[in-house]
């Protein structure tokens, strides 16, 4: 047995943590660029709470609050400007799977300029601006990984930036911040989570350890996720979903994800049509379940198990409905006129799929059975 992990970023997880946070960035640089959204951060208290703690440590502060849902190149690279003028030597994502993916590309910008052209592509390692993650939402598990999501809008193409010296310096979770979600957000974000999850059992790139992070991710999510998205936040719900959505982050960084996560960003390739990732992950997963279950039959029995149906598609299909996760692309406003562009704008490793020889005909099919 060969295994080969890498996951640097010091993780701090707890209730009340985020109080550490000025203090944790004092240990590291002296001015932060805090990258989050317009609106969540603030409404909610936690950007002023995360400004008070800095400004205590002795660290200044500087907002860039102007990332979306898909972060675009052009966006990173205003944030890129106004780090680089106001010298920021530490950047701290604050929100979803987009904040904090933007956070790991405006660092990536300020050492190797626009950020358009680095999308698609690895950056080799070698030091970066550190990056603070303070995750929001229980999905992405971006905290943790070696890459960045971004809409390059000069191409029109969703891809990632990645490269070992995109993890981020420093993890900062505390699961109380949770509660700052809506329905919806918490519910598309669970389902990122248990996709990593699943994804993490049923790579080509997947061992022990992946296996074991994924199989008490699933008992997590299932047990949990349906129960947050009916409104229950109890301390015992937000730790754990926090928790799984760590696990799932460690899967993407060791075992990568597989086809449902390529098509899903494909679908930025179509801007007039939004949808969040969760939710696109979630349009085509019960297609793409059917037809990478004959391939990995043993890997997918297994995970239907552990949560206790027959397979993995009636588990996740369960999952789903306990959440409220319904619906089909077409629900969102794709329609067969798409099928081109998205087919043409996916990207990424295809051969970590257990479907094999993925090509282009395979990718139309799902997306097609899936309007």
């Amino acid at each position: 047995m060969i295994l080969d992990l890498h996951i640097p970023t010091r993780i701090l997880f707890g209730r009340g943590r985020i109080a550490e946070i000025g203090a944790r960035t004092a240990d590291i640089g002296g001015t932060a660029l805090l990258v989050c959204g317009r609106h969540s951060a603030r409404a909610s208290g936690l950007l002023g709470t995360v400004e008070t703690s800095l400004r205590a440590a002795g660290v200044t502060p500087v907002l860039f609050d102007r990332v979306t849902p898909d972060p675009r190149s052009d966006d990173i690279d205003d944030a890129v400007a106004l780090a680089s003028d106001r010298r920021c030597d530490v950047v701290i994502g604050l929100g979803g799977g987009s904040a904090v993916d933007a956070a790991k590309a405006v660092s990536a910008g300020l050492r190797h300029g626009p950020v358009g052209p680095l999308v698609a592509t690895t950056i080799t390692e070698e030091p970066l601006v550190p990056v603070i993650a303070v995750p929001t939402t229980a999905g992405s598990g971006a905290e943790v990984t070696k890459g960045a999501i971004i809409t390059d809008v000069g191409r029109g193409l969703k891809a990632g930036i990645r490269g070992a010296a995109l993890f981020p310096h420093t993890a900062v979770i505390d699961p109380r911040v949770l509660r700052t979600g809506t329905t919806v957000l918490a519910r598309d974000a669970g389902f990122d989570a248990l996709a990593h999850a699943v994804e993490g059992y049923v790579s080509r790139r997947a061992n022990p350890v992946t296996r074991r992070y994924a199989e008490h991710a699933l008992v997590l999510l299932a047990d949990h996720l349906p129960r947050f998205v009916a409104g229950d936040t109890g301390p015992d719900i937000l730790d754990n979903l926090a928790l799984a959505a760590l696990l799932g982050g460690f899967n993407v960084a060791t075992a990568s994800t597989c086809l449902p996560h390529r098509l899903q960003q494909a679908m930025g390739s179509v801007p007039a049509v939004p949808i969040t990732h969760g939710r696109g992950l979630a349009m085509v997963y019960p297609e793409w379940l059917r037809r990478a279950y004959p391939f990995a039959q043993q890997q997918f029995d297994a995970i239907g198990e552990i949560l206790g149906a027959d397979d993995a598609r009636a588990a996740v299909a369960r999952v789903m409905s306990e959440a409220g996760i319904r619906g089909r692309l077409r629900d969102h406003g794709f329609d067969a006129r798409h099928l081109d562009t998205m087919v043409g704008a996916v990207t990424g490793d295809i051969d970590n799929d257990p479907i094999p020889d993925a090509d282009r005909e395979t990718f139309r099919s799902i997306l097609r059975a899936s309007l």
